[in-house]
């Protein structure tokens, strides 16, 4: 389906859950702006080089934010040359050492990923959120099923959505008793109800920006498959202003598969959407190889627009009035190809993909000029 075709379809339409607005970096989270997609390095951050080059990746993947872990003061030395290398917001992760904390804040961090309840004294507590409103910077208060407090688990008797919630709550307590209110929240778990359930109680009892995910969630694709239900369902009902997909595999995956749910449910446009067939013996081509190159091919392309790539004539004109380019198999040795939901002309099978990613790439460059000339017009 066109991107234009799907603002018209009110029961496409999802109400997201009102949050106040906060700031990452220059990056707005929460409130009405665009659901942010993120991810996290996994090199050494004292390794300068190593991440900046990881977060260039994440960058050219479509990252809005981008977190590197700060466990000891080589990490917090290196990240002013992380964020000076950076085009993208730098989260600090931080746990237990609260100079950590204040390190990473004048390094240049944008936002401080920690646990208030973990970080020491009242007056350790305190240092920090002075040191985060010193330089701008916000938090998010990240609460794991995997690591809550012994009185919570004691009360509890289990790691469960009622704990992690009052959790969250008691961490949101000290920063708006400091009168600190640039925080978003997360309450994960690497399970889907518990995660589910979790971040539905937690939308209801505060209005702060939520950052979303299932924790651990496992490889790519089981890893994958327990996001897109998890986070899907929290999406679907409007909840979740920043996500986050954690996969055990590259970075930089978490990026796509980030944008391919937030793309799937009509919540952010980026990147090509090629709908394609799961291909059968009408097949006028091979469409599962197809799709394998033009995916790589169409990988740079940030510019929204939608594509179908349908083997055969049953379901591929009714695919291509829907997208914005179009190839429909079924001829001999060639098939018909849409431009604007129309059929425009043949194209043979041995030389579509070329001539798909050259009308691809000159779709793209006309929408960008067409958004350039109405920016320049505002």
């Amino acid at each position: 389906m066109s991107t234009e075709a799907q603002r018209h379809r009110p029961w496409r339409a999802i109400d997201r859950r009102v949050s106040r607005k906060i700031r990452v970096g220059n990056v707005e989270v929460g409130g009405d702006a665009p659901i942010t997609v993120q991810s996290m390095t996994n090199t050494l951050t004292a390794d300068a080089e190593a991440t900046i080059g990881q977060v260039r990746e994440l960058e050219e993947a479509g990252a809005d934010i981008v977190r590197v872990s700060c466990p000891d003061a080589e990490s917090t030395a290196a990240l002013p040359a992380i964020v000076r290398a950076s085009k993208v917001p730098i989260v600090a992760d931080i746990h237990f050492h609260y100079k950590r904390g204040i390190e990473a804040a004048k390094a240049g961090a944008a936002c401080l990923r920690i646990n208030p309840g973990n970080i020491g004294s009242p007056d350790r507590v305190r240092e920090v959120i002075q040191a985060a409103r010193d330089h701008g910077c916000s938090m998010r208060i990240g609460v794991n099923a995997g690591s809550l407090e012994r009185h919570l688990l004691e009360k509890y008797g289990e790691p469960c959505p009622e704990a992690m919630v009052e959790s969250a709550l008691d961490h949101a307590r000290i920063l708006q008793d400091h009168d600190f209110h640039e925080f978003k929240i997360s309450v994960k778990a690497s399970d889907v109800f518990m995660t589910v359930a979790a971040y539905q109680q937690l939308a209801e009892a505060i209005d702060c920006p939520l950052h979303i995910g299932v924790t651990e969630a496992g490889a790519l694709r089981n890893g994958t498959v327990k996001s897109a239900i998890g986070m899907g369902s929290l999406l679907w009902a409007g909840i979740g202003d920043t996500i986050r997909v954690s996969l055990a595999a590259d970075p930089v995956e978490e990026i796509k598969v980030g944008f391919d749910l937030l793309k799937s449910l009509g919540l952010r446009h980026r990147g090509v959407n090629i709908i394609a067939c799961p291909s059968c013996a009408r097949q006028g081509f091979n469409v599962i190889k197809t799709v394998e190159a033009l995916e790589e091919r169409l990988a740079h392309v940030s510019t929204p627009m939608s594509l179908s790539i349908i083997g055969c004539v049953v379901n591929g004109p009714g695919e291509a009035l829907m997208t914005d380019i179009g190839f429909t198999g079924g001829g001999a040795g060639a098939g018909m190809v849409y431009l604007a939901g129309k059929p425009d002309h043949k194209q043979s099978n041995e030389t579509m993909i070329d001539h798909i990613v050259e009308l691809v790439e000159a779709k793209a460059a006309e929408l960008d000029a067409a958004k350039r000339a109405l920016e320049a017009a505002e």
